[in-house]
């Protein structure tokens, strides 16, 4: 299938001998890690010695890194066999997945429609099978929005959960994660106590205790859930009705649920904030990276981060503390609440070249993909894309679940509720 999802576009040498030597292992008695013998992917950020890392930059076509990131030496020593690396957007900043040197990965429920980004490789090869477990990078939306789009679970967890170390780029460190990605619920539990924890290179990531995430049976009534099927915000209504019985679902299972808009989400704009922020400081750090290569370049990323006037000052330090008031805002309503449940993305997967949205009569911009994921980004807070069903042409949706900083214990445990009684959205018709 990769020839036509052109989901993975780097290959490990021969992870084949591996296999055979993990089943020699077996054969001998050896002790085990909890992935032994399990293949996975890595996106193409993530920096594994002596193999490639191009970012999906034409400026990085023979970079071979000399560095292991941290998730790559937790998933090895686990035992897991790294099948490839997958594409991804020019420097993770898309959301959509496409790029000079790569080409572009589509979305295998419809190929003429986007995979999403900027983990849209990951997703893609994950849904079909050529991997069973990934990783992916979140500033946006970028796990989760590519898991609703393809019908896969994506976890975001609280920033600093699982370390950054060793990988690209080092920008927006702020703001930037990295966690597992998944056909299931219990494989991301699996994954994420494989990778979770500080490693003391990692500023954002402290040293508070990781539990077993596999320890999804324990019943979660009593827990407090608000929801909202807008988050404020234009919502297709399919995606709107498939929030509302993923609450009636939990309210099923024991939880106490009550619909409800979180007030700082509302006040303070997440999209204005991320893009004033994000395009200031990445265009500084590209700045230096680019350097007389500049018409080697996406033009998306040409003209969005280099050639597009800079922000004032003000407007930089107005959105600084806007951001922070929003990350107050929500740390207060999580003290009266466990989870909040919302949509993923707004719509569901688009074509490539659209560049604007009809929502319920408003004309939207194509960042609007963004609106109901960044907020987590900024907050920190631990986000997963679970998916919840088809619309009625076909196509996933995603609910979104968001938990307490550092409890994505809760988050896990809500999201295999929403699993087991949602309906099987089954495999892609790609052949």
């Amino acid at each position: 299938l990769n020839s036509t999802l052109n989901a993975i576009v780097i290959f490990s040498d021969d992870p084949l001998a591996e296999a055979r030597e993990a089943e020699r292992a077996i054969v001998r008695g050896d002790s085990t890690g909890p992935l032994h013998g399990i293949p996975y992917t890595l996106k193409d950020c993530v920096q594994v010695a002596g193999m490639r890392t191009t970012m999906g930059s034409k400026l990085f076509v023979d970079y071979v890194s000399d560095e292991d990131a941290t998730i790559y030496t937790r998933l090895k020593a686990a035992g897991g066999i790294l099948l490839g690396k997958t594409n991804m957007p020019e420097f993770a900043l898309w959301w959509q997945t496409d790029n000079l040197l790569w080409g572009l990965t589509p979305n295998p429920w419809n190929l003429n429609l986007t995979a999403g980004g900027s983990s849209g490789g990951e997703a893609s090869a994950i849904i079909c099978g050529l991997s069973p477990l990934g990783v992916g990078t979140d500033l946006g939306g970028s796990i989760r929005e590519p898991a609703a789009f393809c019908g896969l679970v994506g976890l975001k967890p609280t920033l600093g959960r699982v370390a950054y170390t060793g990988i690209l780029p080092q920008t927006l460190l702020r703001a930037i994660h990295v966690g597992p990605m998944a056909r299931s619920v219990t494989d991301v539990a699996l994954e994420l106590s494989v990778v979770a924890g500080a490693d003391g290179l990692d500023i954002f990531a402290p040293p508070v205790t990781v539990g077993d995430y596999r320890d999804l049976n324990t019943p979660s009534t009593n827990l407090r859930v608000g929801w909202s099927p807008t988050m404020g915000m234009p919502v297709e209504p399919e995606i709107q009705r498939a929030v509302a019985r993923g609450a009636e679902a939990l309210k099923e299972a024991g939880m106490i649920v009550e619909q409800v808009e979180i007030p700082a989400v509302l006040e303070h704009d997440s999209g204005l904030i991320s893009s004033i922020v994000y395009r200031t400081e990445a265009r500084r750090a590209l700045a230096t990276i680019v350097q007389g290569r500049e018409s080697e370049l996406t033009p998306l990323l040409r003209r969005r981060y280099l050639e597009t006037p800079p922000h004032k000052l003000q407007d930089y330090l107005d959105a600084n503390s806007s951001w922070d008031l929003l990350r107050q805002g929500v740390a207060d309503w999580f003290t009266r609440y466990d989870l909040f449940l919302c949509p993923t993305v707004p719509m569901t997967a688009y074509p490539h070249d659209q560049r604007e949205f009809t929502i319920e009569g408003q004309i939207l911009s194509e960042r609007h993909a963004l609106s109901a994921t960044v907020p987590w980004d900024l907050t920190g807070s631990p986000a997963m894309s679970v998916p919840f069903g088809l619309t009625s042409s076909g196509l996933p949706i995603g609910v979104q679940l968001v938990g307490r900083h550092f409890d994505e214990l809760t988050v896990l445990r809500a999201a295999k509720v929403l699993e087991d009684r949602a309906e099987d959205v089954g495999r892609p018709p790609v052949d």
